[in-house]
Parts: structure tokens; sequence; C-alpha cells
């Protein structure tokens, strides 16, 4: 039998979608990329916000009407949507889909298909194809990920979760219903996540957790993230493992051991994601975020100075329950100022069962809502070209994931994106050192250092200027 999952939201639904398919190719299925292929059809949802949810529904819809032609289609629906409760009420309103599963668990799924016979689809493997998941399985430690025969030795980055759920439970994140309280992965069981990874040719590892840098709070005596992060940087080097990544942090969890570890630690990349959500205090009050502005100001301050060059990102949600205009321009001003790299925004959405969908009005209008977004949007394009121009002539090292259109594809240590042209070797998974000859808002070009030539000087450039609205 062949597969098909479909994938919405969150890196941690990627990582929810990649164990998943792990288990179904230990059964003996396949992948199918066209989904018109495929015996097994999976649907992983998200319910962060209402349009993510809607494009779940939309596409259970489609397999209804796909269910009625062809009824021996396997339909699976899995993730936040289904959450980690009996989905007493989903079951009887989606008669179309065979198989709930929870977030982060292919047990159901993988109990049915063995209901129907798998064992018998098993034997029915040509002898090549059992040969060689056998002997895949030979080299990996028990419990490991076996990625689909499409990605092995051609997916250079995955994800890795390390902290399942959230305890923390903000006024508008709808998580913690949905995925249940914070749960810490052994750290033999990371390992063995790692290095079977790393024996299928990925080169960078991405550390994931709704709030990762809580990673071991919930073990007595347990190891922190930075512990961790020492344990998997000594697993990458045995492996060939180029880069380790995580995310998504608090600031109330950001240690300084932590940004230290990083500093370093030559394989953890000097990325970091730190939400900050508002840039004024009544709203992140509001938000149940248990910080203010000047700490976070502070946090910035401490991750430029312990980590020289690090990347800062974060996320923001405008048209939080009661923000004025004028606590908008507070936050509008913090990005203006603290020009991190990269702004995940998004506009506020009630999410049902939450503080702040039970207890505030969602009362900006949805117009204000866009009007602001594309302010940060606007802001956030000045500032990151501002940034990236300082890249110009210079070298960076990019870790290559694919080709595009006929350019090489891949990302610097601070995970800003590269392009570069070279037709004299497959450089997917390696290490390139690309001289930058060109720079904008999303994306760097540039060529071969050792073929660069002449490249524009970096102080040629003259670095934009942002100022408040």
């Amino acid at each position: 039998m062949r597969y098909h999952i479909w994938t919405l939201g969150c890196q941690m639904n990627v990582a929810d979608s990649q164990l998943l398919a792990s288990e179904l190719e230990n059964l003996g299925h396949h992948a199918a990329p066209d989904p018109n292929e495929a015996d097994i059809l999976v649907v992983n949802t998200c319910v962060v916000r209402q349009s993510a949810e809607d494009k779940a529904y939309g596409r259970l819809r489609e397999l209804a009407r796909l269910k009625e032609s062809q009824p021996d289609k396997v339909v699976g629906l899995m993730g936040c949507l289904v959450g980690v409760r009996d989905p007493l009420r989903l079951r009887a309103k989606l008669p179309q889909v065979d198989v709930f599963l929870p977030p982060s668990d292919p047990a159901p799924m993988i109990a049915f298909l063995r209901d129907r016979q798998a064992e018998h689809e098993i034997r029915a493997l040509d002898d090549a194809a059992r040969a060689s998941r056998d002997d895949l399985q030979d080299t990996l430690d028990e419990g490991a990920i076996i990625l689909p025969e499409h990605e092995r030795g051609a997916l250079v980055s995955a994800h890795v979760p390390v902290v399942y759920g959230c305890s923390h439970a903000c006024a508008f994140c709808i998580i913690p219903f949905r995925r249940g309280v914070e749960k810490s992965r052994p750290v033999g069981e990371i390992v063995a996540h790692v290095r079977s990874l790393a024996r299928q040719g990925v080169r960078e590892v991405t550390l994931l957790g709704q709030i990762v840098d809580r990673y071991g709070k919930d073990v007595p005596d347990g190891p922190n993230l930075a512990q961790l992060l020492r344990v998997v940087h000594d697993v990458a080097e045995e492996e060939g493992v180029a880069r380790i990544r995580f995310l998504t942090s608090h600031p109330n969890w950001m240690t300084d051991e932590l940004l230290d570890t990083v500093a370093e630690l030559p394989r953890v990349m000097p990325q970091i994601e730190v939400p900050v959500q508002a840039g004024n205090d009544e709203v992140l009050e509001r938000m149940r975020r248990g910080y203010t502005v000047a700490q976070y100001r502070a946090l910035v301050e401490r991750i430029r100075a312990r980590i020289p060059g690090a990347a800062i990102h974060c996320d923001i949600i405008v048209g939080f329950p009661g923000e004025t205009a004028a606590q908008f321009q507070d936050t509008y001003d913090l990005l203006a100022d603290l020009k991190l790299d990269k702004v995940h925004l998004a506009r506020y959405s009630p999410r049902p069962h939450t503080v702040s969908a039970r207890t505030m009005a969602d009362d900006v209008p949805l117009e204000e809502k866009k009007r602001r977004h594309a302010a940060l949007e606007e802001l956030q394009a000045q500032v990151v070209a501002e940034i990236n121009s300082r890249f110009l002539g210079q070298t960076v090292e990019v870790l290559v994931e694919d080709e595009h259109r006929g350019k090489w594809r891949g990302r610097t240590p601070q995970n800003k994106l590269v392009f570069f042209e070279d037709a004299s070797r497959d450089w997917r998974g390696h290490l390139a050192d690309v001289q930058i000859t060109w720079t904008g808002p999303w994306s760097m070009q540039g060529r071969l250092a050792d073929a660069a030539g002449d490249a524009p000087a970096a102080d040629a450039v003259i670095p934009l200027t942002v100022t408040s609205r």
C-alpha cells in the first residue's frame, strides 16, 4: 500500500508527519507523491488560527467525496484538530475518517492497518524493497526514524522533537488544550533519533518544543536544554551532522548558560527564536506572557553580547483584544528599534477554550488588524534589507539544501537564504563558501568564493534608515 500525508502548521507537525511516515515505512508501505495514487491518506492538522483549521476542513470535504467513490481508501485525521482527548464530536461529524490520531502519536493508524491484514501486504513486497528496508534497519538503533525512500540521502535538514506539549498557557494559545502538558523526551531517545537521521543523509537537525528551553523542567533532576545540546553536539561530531538549531524559546527560560552553550559549540548555529508577541506591557500582561518589554530588551542585549553576530527571530500578534492604536505603535517602535532578523506575524484569532476567547472581546476590527499587519511587514522588509546589506562582499558558509530554478539554494549559520550557481558538482547536503554579490530583504545571491573575482565591497552599501511611524 502507498500513503500520502498532508501537513498543515508548524515544524512540530512536520516532525509528527515524519514519525508517522517512519512507522508506515516500517510496515512496508511507501510514500506516494501523488495523493490520487495513495491507499492511505492522512491530514495532519493545525488549529492555532482559524485559517489553518478552515484548510483542514476543506481537505476533509474533498476526502469525503473521494471516500464515497473509493471506500477502500484509508483516511486518517491527525494533529491538533484531534487533540489529546477522545474526539467524540469529531467521530460523529466526520464519518469519512477511519482513524483519529492525537498529536505525535501514530499508534492508532498502525493498529488499524494491522487489523486490515497489514502483515499480508508486507509479505507482498518485492524482495529488493524488503532487503533495502531490512538493511537500513540493521544500521539503526531501536526506535529510530526510517525516512521515506525518496528522502533518504536527499533530506538535508530535519526536525527532532525534544519536548511535547506545553504547560505555560498563554491567554491566546490553544496548544495546551490540544497537545497536553509538556513532556520531555529521554536523552537516549533523542540521540537515537538524531543518529538515525544522520545515517540517512541528514546534515542539519532542529530540536523542537513549544517552549524548547523548558526541556527537562518536567523531570526531577533532569538535564536542561544546554546540557542536551552538548550531548547532541557530540553525536553530531560522530555522525557528520554539520549543524544544530533549536526552537521555539520563551524569554523567561533563556538562561545565560544556554546562550553561552550556543556561543561555545561550533555546530550549534547562532540563531535564537524567542517570541515577544507585543511591545506594550499592558498587552503582554493580558496575554499572560510573564515578562515586560524592558525584560525582553535586556534579553536581546544579552543575546547579542554573548553570541556576536547571532540572528534573532520573534513572533508578533497584532490586534489582540483591547490593543489600542497607541499600544500597537509601541510594538512598531520596539521592532524598529531592536532590528530583529525575522518576525513571524499573525493577526489575532480567538481559539476555543483559551482565556482570551472566554474572557475578552475580539474588539479590533479585521481591517484594522490587516492594516497593522501590513505596517509591520513593510517595516520588517526595511529592517531585514538593512541587516542583509551588511553581508555584501562577505564570504559566508552555506549548507546547500536543494536546487531551485537552476540555482543552488541553502542557508547561512544565521538561517539566511542564499542562492548561487555552479554546474560542476552536486552541492546538495554540502557546505559551500559563497561570496555575497547581491542582497535583498528575503534572500541573498552569491558565487563560490574561489570563483568570486571582484565582488562589490561591503562598505559600498548605504544602509537603510528605519524611522518610527
